[in-house]
């Protein structure tokens, strides 16, 4: 892995920060001289071009003095920077301010241009309920995802926690407080779980690494040969936590223990050691000074002789004000995983994140959605290498205190693999937007993806993994339900126009046979309309009117009306497994014809006819 520089993937080249690592911070007075002259309403393409080069110089102090220049950078760009600039630079003055910026307005402008935001998510405990409505009547349903305790085997009555998988996905390193110490209520140590026919077995602690002092937060290299950890509050420590490398030895015993010393560790608390893939780039967290938040993400790279360099930031678009903790390095793609108190798109506490480096600049960093996410703490996590399930560690409601280790499969937000663009529009037949709920179902993987509300313009967006098949089902109160089977081949863009309830609906396609009532097969879709709206939105009730024509006998005509309206509404009833209170039937024979003088064969097709009418409590 190449050396990474602070960036995004957007077109903008002005997250490189040429400065960052060679200058604390930047200033020139004639510079800024200059922007502020150009300050002026006939000049302002040219403050935007000065404005943008003087903050590329910016070193790390400029994001903690400086902001107020991003803030401006940012107004200027939505007229001349290139697409997704402006926004990449509000999230930057969100993540880095301090002074002299209108907090309201910023978030004023920020909400402006974001278009993800937290309240798009539908409530994961009101999109299940909806879910649950059709589980008599659906065969492709998204899964629930839900959090499964690792059992006995893996937790014990004290915290366990920081789990990481090893160079292989049947070897789980964790962190347990499970050992008592003489001195103190508990020992920090490490352990470790082997997968065995699909079942992890129970622990073992790494003994030759064990000391009375407290060590955690493991990683393996990718032969499994060398072992990175913190072990905190020994002798010979630079800080209150440093990082340590172990070397297995032949005997299969953890040998050449020695602190990484000064090239990785600070005399603040260095912590949470995460190795690339290649083993070249070990990823870490640390209080040290000269950041630029509480806690940092740092990274150190191997030269050619295989020593670790000097440790660096990794950047302002990765780290905060706040704090930014536990890395995880995807084991397979560039795909870097952090938890972070301090970036814009929160859904509370410390969220989980995922940035892309792509030509040596990290990506936006995401947050992985509210499948993963919730309104308390999310950190000390890792991935399989086929990124089929996600470990981290989390406290019962009951027991707040006592971590326990989880598993829980990777949601589409958190696959690093899911980059590919799903773009979609819904209108009325007016050409106005509609609202409602958009799901996104993987039909190859059964890989969950976070149900979104469509925005008030009519737009929503999914990140997808490419090459699959998807279902996308669109649900609203105002119109019938939409479901589309699609294959993802690259960025794909969804144009729908709904299909609006009018206050009494006639389908052309419920022509029965003459005299009959039976249920034909051109019946079925438009019947399945009604019953889809039906099971998507439990409050409501179904009038059904069943209408003849004239001609025959009135007696006749007004059984055959109510046996069609019988016919119909059975077949719903069966089909959506409803209530049977839900569906009202009733034949009017030819007592309330449209044409009230049949003069043409079809003045009568008209007059025979089943109206429904939804009634919505």
């Amino acid at each position: 892995m190449n050396e990474p520089v602070s960036g995004n993937n957007s077109q903008s080249d002005i997250f490189e920060f040429s400065n960052l690592y060679s200058q604390r911070f930047y200033f020139s007075a004639s510079k800024l001289n200059e922007i502020k002259s150009l300050d002026k309403p006939e000049s302002q393409q040219a403050m935007y071009d000065a404005l943008k080069k003087y903050v590329k110089n910016f070193g790390i102090e400029n994001f903690a003095k400086s902001i107020p220049l991003v803030w401006k950078l940012a107004q200027l760009s939505e007229k001349y920077g290139s697409k997704g600039e402006a926004i990449s630079l509000y999230k930057l003055v969100l993540k880095h301010h301090q002074q002299g910026i209108d907090i309201k307005q910023l978030y004023q402008k920020y909400n402006e241009v974001e278009t993800n935001k937290k309240e798009n998510y539908v409530p994961l405990d009101y999109y299940y309920q909806l879910v649950d409505y059709r589980k008599e009547i659906d065969t492709l349903r998204p899964p629930h995802s839900v959090l499964v305790n690792m059992g006995e085997g893996i937790n014990s009555n004290k915290e366990d926690y920081g789990p990481t998988m090893g160079n292989v996905d049947y070897v789980l390193l964790f962190t347990s407080k499970r050992n008592p110490h003489q001195q103190r209520d508990y020992n920090e140590d490490l352990f470790y779980a082997l997968k065995v026919d699909g079942v992890w077995s129970h622990t073992e602690e790494f003994k030759t690494i064990n000391t009375n002092y407290n060590e955690g937060s493991a990683c393996l290299s990718l032969d499994g040969k060398d072992l990175y950890f913190s072990r905190c509050n020994a002798p010979g420590s630079l800080g209150n936590c440093d990082i340590y490398s172990a070397t297995l030895g032949k005997d299969s015993t953890w040998t050449d223990i020695k602190n990484l010393g000064k090239v990785i560790n600070s005399s603040g608390w260095d912590s949470h050691p995460s190795l690339s893939h290649q083993g070249d780039t070990l990823f870490f967290a640390s209080t040290r000074a000269g950041g630029f938040g509480e806690i940092d993400i740092y990274f150190s790279t191997k030269d050619r002789g295989g020593k670790w360099t000097a440790a660096k930031n990794a950047g302002p678009t990765i780290n905060s004000l706040r704090s930014e903790v536990s890395p995880f390095f995807h084991h397979r793609y560039n795909v870097l995983y952090y938890s972070s108190n301090g970036q814009p798109l929160n859904f509370g506490g410390f969220d989980i994140y995922k940035s892309t480096i792509s030509k040596g600049r990290w990506g936006e960093p995401k947050n992985i959605g509210p499948l993963v996410n919730g309104a308390g703490d999310e950190y000390y996590f890792t991935i399989d290498s086929k990124s089929h399930d996600l470990y981290y560690a989390r406290s019962e409601e009951s027991d707040k205190k006592n971590l326990d280790l989880f598993s829980f499969p990777v949601p589409m937000e958190a696959q690093p693999l899911a980059t590919t663009q799903l773009r979609g529009s819904l209108i009325d037949q007016n050409g106005k937007p509609m609202g409602g709920i958009v799901s996104v179902i993987d039909l190859d993987s059964a890989v969950e993806v976070s149900p979104q509300y469509i925005q008030k313009d009519g737009t929503f967006g999914f990140n997808l993994i490419n090459k699959r098949k998807y279902l996308l089902v669109i649900q609203g109160d105002d119109y019938f339900r939409i479901e589309e089977v699609f294959f993802l081949d690259g960025d794909k863009q969804i144009k729908r126009v709904a299909e609006p309830l009018a206050a009494k609906i006639a389908f052309r396609s419920l022509e029965f046979e003459n005299g009959k009532s039976e249920i034909l097969p051109t019946m079925h879709e438009d019947l399945f309309k009604i019953g889809n709206f039906l099971a998507d939105h439990p409050g409501t009730k179904l009038i059904i009117s069943g209408h003849t024509d004239s001609s025959g006998d009135e007696k006749l005509n007004l059984k055959l009306s109510q046996d069609r309206a019988d016919a119909i509404k059975n077949y719903i009833v069966k089909e959506f497994k409803l209530s049977t209170e839900r569906i009202i039937g009733t034949g009017y024979g030819s007592s309330l014809p449209i044409v009230l003088k049949e003069e043409t064969e079809d003045h009568k097709q008209l007059n025979r006819r089943v109206e429904f009418e939804i009634v919505k409590e």
